[in-house]
């Protein structure tokens, strides 16, 4: 029974709000006061049940809690660091009843074992929405020997944007500012979808303040991602809050002219924006029906246009290998130029159609072409250029950002005869494979780049601004329940250091740099002493931890949290892989002689692996698409000559459900692309639907992860 209570004797706004965080000395003095104490007592004593632990900002503060209510006659206590009741103590006489309430610091936020608290006082603002879940786990116990049926939260909030993340972790679901206010409308009329025996009360102050969140303008919402960051948002931070975008543009002319209304931005940029805001407007308005035109300018960037005007070959060879390292935008290319090389006349043709064309025939222009090089209009001095620079990327991240939130989860067909996109439910995460995560020792690493690779469902709640993938390097962790070995991929959280919550027994990519100022990643769980050290356990017995004394703490820092190992195979769907590489897939080395066919089985994996070209060259036409796709779900095979549904062979492919064997499609278009050999695209496993005929059989395979 959740009671959010009017911090009413508080004012917040007072209290300075930097980097996500109140001043702590000027909070302690602010919530440390006999106004504050008395309404606190009061409420507590009409909602409190038995046993009640309290969270305090400092151990002043839970000095002085305490020091009030035993003034009352209330049986209480402070238990700290200093506190001359220690921690084991002060549950012991909570539990048996010579205390009714326990005001603590930071010693209770987890690892409490005392199923009868029946009641949490939470007297401060917290950073995080895990540190309030935390504290409000304590009293999430069953209790047998009490018998309680509810666990009563007496949370004091206050009408501040730091309080904000306790209602979305009240009922887990991430809000912005427009569904806050929808969120407070329900709770006013006892509307909100709860389970059985549990409610939430907000007092009116606070839903009037959360009702109030609909109607803040722009600037509001820009403030508020301001102070939370410590520095102004960028656009895609701003559109990810949920901002209306239309509206600031609206009301400001463009992203830039409220950068420019709230001051943020510096004497050249304003000039910058004065200059050239038709041009950076286009950037941030032009339609958009594929992301051609945002990858052209991205690839600008990257080869320094704005200083030294690329050659159009150049600008559209890197835009192809800028697509293929994004597989959903590659896909969104031509069929009839998706298998040529980025250094192809034909490509070079395509990508001057579009999106070449679009940024050098607007009016005015922007962009011109002399002497094939593709060069802007603009004219910049040295100076300007890298806040202009900055300025056009800050747009293009944001209409990529935006465009493939809305890209439909149907893509354009692969091919326009016979090969069909690859859909599935998931999440496109941003992969590092330069990044090494080691497994061992220190080491340095560069993460350059990234690829952007599709995992699936089943993984939690995944979100690409913070979820990454990297391999990890050595064996150091290569042990115990959750073993990672050498090349394993890693599903990792970038996790911000002052706001990771307790990392003690967490598993963790810890930063540090080496002398000659390289960043260095180690895995490590990391264990808390009581004297203040972490140790950086292995594993694995063959490797030593590593002890980070108080003194070495700074050279250190919490870089990201380790989700989970995911599969090579999840990795690879979508993929385009060369024969030579598919086995690695299944941890098996490759043999020309038993990877050539189209059909290979591999005993250890309990695998059968198809390989199919579709487009038959030497066949006549009636017979080049005997594999094929019926639709874009179900795939069409025909076995080799041999196989029969009586075969060894025919029989696993029929029975491989209930056989505990698994089948994986590798598909391509044709046998050769450049001269050279094609890659496979892997569409993941497939199953069994039924079949027609002997010698060869022709058999129908649904995709699995349409399912």
């Amino acid at each position: 029974h959740y009671y959010g209570i009017y911090d009413e004797t508080v004012d917040y706004t007072e209290i300075p709000w930097r980097n996500g965080k109140f001043d702590p000395n000027l909070l302690a003095n602010k919530l440390a006061t006999y106004g504050r104490a008395k309404h606190v007592l009061k409420v507590w004593s009409e909602e409190k049940q038995s046993r009640t632990l309290a969270f305090c900002v400092s151990r002043i503060h839970a000095d002085f809690m305490a020091s009030q209510f035993v003034k009352k006659g209330i049986k209480a206590a402070a238990v700290h660091g200093e506190s001359e009741m220690s921690r084991g103590e002060a549950l012991e006489k909570l539990e048996n009843g010579q205390l009714d309430v326990i005001f603590s610091v930071d010693l209770f936020n987890e690892g409490v074992d005392l199923p009868a608290i029946d009641t949490v006082l939470l007297l401060r603002p917290t950073e995080s929405k895990i540190l309030f879940l935390q504290q409000i786990g304590r009293g999430l116990r069953k209790s047998v020997a009490t018998g309680k049926d509810n666990l009563v939260i007496l949370d004091f909030v206050g009408n501040h944007q730091s309080f904000l993340h306790k209602p979305q972790a009240l009922i887990g679901q991430a809000m912005n500012h427009r569904q806050l206010a929808e969120f407070a409308r329900k709770a006013e009329k006892n509307q909100l979808e709860l389970p059985d025996g549990c409610f939430i009360n907000y007092d009116l102050q606070i839903i009037d303040f959360l009702k109030g969140l609909d109607h803040q303008g722009a600037e509001k919402d820009y403030q508020v991602l301001k102070d939370t960051f410590g520095r102004r948002p960028t656009l895609t931070e701003y559109y990810r809050f949920g901002a209306s975008i239309a509206k600031t543009r609206k009301l400001h002319g463009s992203w830039f002219g409220l950068v420019r209304d709230m001051e943020d931005l510096s004497e050249l940029e304003t000039e910058l924006l004065s200059r050239y805001e038709t041009f950076l407007l286009e950037v941030e308005t032009t339609a958009m029906s594929k992301s051609f035109k945002m990858i052209l300018l991205d690839v600008f960037q990257q080869l320094g246009g704005w200083r030294s005007p690329p050659k159009l070959s150049k600008l559209a060879q890197e835009s192809w290998e800028t697509l293929k390292r994004r597989p959903k935008l590659y896909q969104e290319i031509a069929a009839s130029v998706r298998g040529v090389d980025g250094s192809s006349a034909q490509w070079q043709q395509y990508w001057k159609k579009n999106p070449v064309d679009h940024w050098t025939n607007k009016s005015p222009a922007v962009f011109e072409i002399e002497n094939d090089q593709f060069k802007p209009v603009v004219e910049l001095e040295d100076g300007q250029i890298p806040p202009f620079e900055e300025m056009v990327q800050e747009l293009i991240d944001y209409r990529l950002a935006s465009y493939e939130a809305r890209q439909s989860a149907q893509q354009e067909q692969w091919s326009s005869e016979n090969i069909v996109p690859l859909t599935r439910s998931g999440t496109e995460l941003p992969y590092f494979p330069s990044l090494k995560i080691a497994c061992g020792h220190f080491r340095s690493s560069h993460a350059e780049e990234p690829e952007y690779r599709s995992i699936g469902l089943g993984h939690g709640r995944i979100e690409p601004n913070r979820h990454f993938i990297a391999r990890a390097s050595g064996s150091s962790m290569n042990g115990g329940k959750q073993p990672i070995k050498d090349g394993d991929y890693l599903l990792l959280e970038q996790i911000n250091p002052n706001q990771a919550g307790s990392i003690t027994g967490k598993m963790l990519a810890i930063e540090r740099m080496d002398e000659a100022g390289d960043t260095q990643y180690l895995l490590r769980t990391v264990r808390k002493s009581p004297v203040g050290e972490y140790r950086l356990e292995a594993a694995n017995p063959d490797y030593e931890d590593i002890l980070v004394t108080p003194e070495l703490l700074e050279q250190f820092r919490t870089f990201a949290r380790f989700c989970e190992v995911i599969d090579p195979l999840e990795m690879a769907l979508g993929q385009e892989i060369p024969r030579e590489e598919i086995p690695e897939l299944f941890g098996a080395n490759f043999n020309p002689g038993n990877w050539q066919s189209g059909h290979v089985f591999l005993k250890d994996a309990n695998a059968h692996i198809l390989l199919v070209t579709l487009n038959k060259q030497g066949k006549g036409v009636q017979h080049r698409y005997v594999d094929h796709w019926i639709d874009e779900h179900t795939f069409h095979w025909q076995s080799q000559n041999s196989a029969t549904p009586q075969s060894k062979r025919g029989r696993e492919l029929i029975n491989h459900k209930m056989l505990g064997l698994s089948v994986h499609l590798f598909v391509r278009e044709n046998k050769l692309r450049n001269g050279k050999a094609s890659p496979f695209t892997y569409f993941g496993t497939v199953e069994y639907q039924s079949y027609e005929g002997s010698s060869p059989m022709s058999v129908t395979f649904r995709l699995s992860s349409t399912d």
